[in-house]
């Protein structure tokens, strides 16, 4: 459980992540499902977990597959920015 976790709490960072890059209706995306995704963990850690393709089971995976695709983004516009800034001719 506790990788799951991890992801979550990444994922609960990533409207910031689009925030930052200017994708505010990803952001709000992101936001509405979170909320699944957390109503979907409470659920399965103290109650009985919710029938599978339910609507918190879909906003739990699409939110971390949302999640995962956010931060690569990240990761490459922080990998190009450098780059593209100082070019050196050689």
């Amino acid at each position: 459980m506790g990788i799951i976790v991890m992801f979550m709490l990444l994922a609960t960072l990533t409207p910031f992540l689009f925030l930052h890059s200017k994708k505010k209706v990803m952001a709000i995306v992101q936001s509405v499902l979170l909320v699944g995704m957390w109503l979907y963990y409470i659920q399965a850690q103290f109650f009985i977990a919710p029938g599978t393709f339910s609507v918190t089971w879909i906003m739990f995976y699409a939110s971390l597959v949302l999640a995962e695709v956010a931060w690569v983004m990240f990761i490459i516009a922080t990998v190009k920015t450098p780059a593209s800034k100082s070019e050196v001719h050689l």
